[in-house]
C-alpha cells in the first residue's frame, strides 16, 4: 500500500513506508515529550504501532498536586504523518527544531497549546537490544533533544502562561521494537520479569548533560549512554556530523533509595577522570509514568480498543498508591549541582523485578542502600 510519502526517496527496505519491518506485533514509532519547572510537570506520548493497527496518545499534566489526563485510542491512519487522535495532536513545524503540541480535552478538564524549542541538537542514543531467550525482546533506537516550551495549559481550572518563565523539557522520538500493553500469545517466560532503567536528561545554562542506562537483575548495563551536549543558537546546526557532542564513557551512578520503596531519595552521576560528582536532589514534583499509558491498566501502549476512543483520569498526588506497579515507574523532577553549575532535570526510573545493587527482589522493594 502506498502513501504519500512514498514519493520521496526514504525507503530503507523494497516495502512501502506503510509498512513496518518485518511484521513484528511490538514495533512502534513514538513521539514522548515532557516539560517542567519546580512547580508543574507535563507530559506527551503519541505512538503508532502498524502491526497492531492502533494509534493513541496520551497528555497529563501534574500542577496543584494532581496529576490528570486525558488518553485516546483509535485505528491508525494509512498516512503515519498524520499524527492526530482524538482531541490531541503533534505537530512537527521543523524537524529536528519545532514542534507543537495540541490539546482540546475540555470533558477531562485539560488543554494546551505548546511549542518546543530545541536547545540543543538531536543525539541518538546507542540503540538497544535485548534478548529473552530465543527471542528478541527490545531493538529500538532513540533520538533525544534537550528543548524549551512556550504556550500555554489548562489543567482543572487553572491556567498556566509558560511565557513569563523558562521552562526546560525533553523531545524523545523512538521506533523499533519495545515490550507493549498486551503480549502477543506465546511460551511463558522462564525467568521473573525484570527492568532496571534510568533516565536523566539535565539542562544547565551552557551544555546539557544526557545519561541513560538499562542493567540487569545482577548490575550488569545492556544499554549505556552518557553525552554532553552543546546548547545550540538559532542557526546551528541540529543534525550532521559536527555537532559538537561530546561522547562519555565510565560514567556510573550511585542512589540512595527511599525506604521501602524503588524511588531514589538522591543520586548521584560519578563522572570519568577529575571532574565533579554531578549530585541530583529530587524536589517534591513527582510525574507517575501511567498518566501517559505507560503500565497502566486501562491504557497501555497498543491496545486495540475500538475505532477510537477517549478517556481520562485524574487523582491526588498524596492519594496513588505508590506501591502498585503502575505507580512504580515515575519521573522526578531534580535540582542538578556539577561544580559550580546549578541546573534542572529529571531522573526517570523505573526498577521492575529483582535487581541486586538496589536490594530489591522479585516483589516489593528493599529498605538496603547501596552503591548501583
Amino acid at each position: 500500500m502506498l502513501i504519500p510519502h512514498d514519493d520521496y526517496p526514504v525507503h530503507q527496505t523494497s516495502e512501502p513506508l506503510a509498512h513496518a519491518g518485518l511484521g513484528h506485533p511490538d514495533q512502534y514509532d513514538r513521539f514522548w515529550f515532557n516539560g517542567y519547572t519546580e512547580d508543574y510537570f507535563f507530559a506527551v506520548a503519541l505512538g503508532l504501532y502498524p502491526n497492531r493497527g492502533v494509534i493513541d496518545a496520551a497528555f497529563s499534566v501534574v500542577h496543584n498536586d494532581v496529576q490528570r489526563s486525558v488518553f485516546a485510542s483509535g485505528r491508525i491512519p494509512l498516512d503515519r504523518t498524520d499524527t492526530r487522535i482524538g482531541p490531541l495532536r503533534v505537530e512537527i513545524v521543523e524537524p529536528l527544531r519545532i514542534n507543537r503540541v495540541v490539546v482540546d480535552a475540555p470533558e477531562q478538564g485539560l488543554r494546551a497549546d505548546l511549542t518546543c524549542h530545541a536547545r540543543t541538537p538531536a543525539f541518538e542514543e546507542e540503540r538497544s537490544l535485548r534478548n529473552a531467550g530465543t527471542r528478541r525482546s527490545w531493538d529500538m533506537t532513540r533520538g533525544t533533544q534537550l528543548v524549551r516550551w512556550e504556550g500555554s495549559l489548562s489543567s482543572g481550572s487553572a491556567t498556566v502562561d509558560l511565557g513569563d518563565r523558562t521552562v526546560y523539557g525533553t523531545k524523545d522520538r523512538s521506533w523499533g521494537v519495545r515490550p507493549l500493553g498486551v503480549p502477543p500469545l506465546r511460551a511463558p517466560e522462564t525467568e521473573p520479569p525484570q527492568l532496571f532503567f534510568l533516565w536523566a536528561p539535565l539542562n544547565f545554562d551552557d551544555v546539557a548533560l544526557h545519561y541513560t542506562v538499562s542493567e540487569d537483575a545482577n548490575g550488569r548495563p545492556w544499554s549505556y549512554t552518557a553525552a554532553l551536549l552543546p546548547v545550540i543558537g538559532g542557526g546551528d546546526p541540529v543534525f550532521g556530523p559536527d555537532l559538537g557532542i561530546e561522547h562519555l564513557a565510565g560514567v556510573q551512578h550511585a542512589i540512595t533509595w527511599q525506604p521501602g520503596l524503588r524511588q531514589a531519595s538522591r543520586a548521584s552521576l560519578l563522572m570519568p577522570e577529575a571532574s565533579p560528582a554531578v549530585e541530583l536532589e529530587p524536589l517534591p514534583l513527582k510525574f507517575r509514568m501511567k498518566g501517559v499509558g505507560y503500565g497502566h491498566r486501562e491504557w497501555a501502549h497498543g491496545t486495540w480498543k475500538d475505532e477510537l476512543v477517549v478517556g481520562g483520569e485524574e487523582a491526588a498526588c498524596a492519594d496513588l498508591d505508590v506501591l502498585k506497579g503502575d505507580c512504580i515507574h515515575l519521573q522526578q523532577v531534580v535540582r542538578a549541582r556539577w561544580g559550580d553549575r546549578v541546573g534542572l532535570g529529571v531522573l526517570e526510573q523505573a526498577v521492575f523485578g529483582p535487581y541486586e545493587p538496589g536490594g530489591f527482589g522479585a516483589r516489593g522493594a528493599s529498605t538496603a542502600t547501596r552503591r548501583a
